[in-house]
């Protein structure tokens, strides 16, 4: 499956990475090592996660992250 993620918010990346995993919030928080609170604030738009933190999800799940121009 794949995304072009000009087409979302970082919330809205966040929720559908973790909704491929098919983790609850709590154990998705459990192996990014955040808080089940911290999740939902991603996927709520109230706290904004890192480009860092994002590339080592990415990593943890195989998910492949491309950069094309166009």
């Amino acid at each position: 499956m794949q995304l072009k993620a000009n087409n979302y918010e970082s919330k809205d990346i966040i929720k559908i990475i973790r909704e491929w995993t098919e983790l609850t919030q709590v154990d998705f928080a459990k192996a990014i090592n955040r808080s089940r609170k911290t999740v939902e604030a991603y996927e709520y738009g109230k706290v904004k996660f890192s480009f860092e933190m994002f590339l080592n999800i990415c990593k943890l799940y195989d998910i492949e992250v491309t950069i094309r121009k166009k």
